[in-house]
């Protein structure tokens, strides 16, 4: 498999890695099928992105998908930074092979999460969570929550939320309040200490 010099510095040298505490906004994406998981934390200053920092868990050219798409959104808009494809990602790196395509289309789509989940909170629209704990979602008409980790529907009780698709069990992070594996120690946003 032949990957660009920019693929490769990208991975070898990844720009923007770690986790902001205080993040304005934060997403998570994964691919179930090839393990890929990224997350995108973004802090924003009169509607400009003033640092974007990932983590990411999967292959070379996941890592270095992460680590451009963060060059690219730093300095930009929410709404420039939106307009970030998996094209445009996949062209600044001068090209990926065919079967690593999707890799691209998951660093679009953290970003995306990400600021998506800044634009809720702005608005004030619960606390920013990815998966929202609402235990009446169905009696209200709306769709089920979706598992953070590989967007399947979530089934809720007063008890405990898992994932149909993944069959995780999701918990609410108390400091953050996204969901993250039950099973783990620290929320795999934030960083905090999960409640037990």
């Amino acid at each position: 498999m032949i990957y660009s010099d920019k693929v490769m510095d990208h991975f070898q040298n990844p720009r923007n890695v770690g986790t902001l505490p205080d993040a304005d906004g934060v997403g998570q994406v994964g691919n179930p099928v090839c393990g890929d998981m990224m997350t995108f934390y973004v802090k924003v200053k009169d509607d400009k992105l003033t640092d974007v920092k990932f983590q990411t868990f999967g292959c070379g050219a996941a890592i270095a998908v992460s680590s451009m798409v963060s060059e690219m959104a730093v300095g930009k808009t929410v709404e420039e930074a939106m307009e970030i494809t998996n094209e445009k990602v996949a062209e600044e790196l001068g090209g990926l092979p065919k079967n690593k395509m999707h890799c691209s289309n998951l660093g679009a789509d953290a970003l995306h999460a990400a600021l998506e989940n800044f634009k809720a909170r702005a608005a004030g629209a619960a606390t920013g969570r990815t998966v929202v704990p609402d235990h009446n979602h169905e009696a209200a008409g709306e769709t089920p929550d979706h598992c953070p980790y590989c967007s399947g529907p979530v089934e809720s009780s007063l008890e405990m939320c898992s994932c149909k698709k993944c069959d995780l069990d999701l918990v609410e992070c108390g400091h953050c309040h996204l969901y993250t594996n039950k099973a783990e120690t620290n929320c795999t946003h934030c960083g905090a200490q999960l409640e037990r």
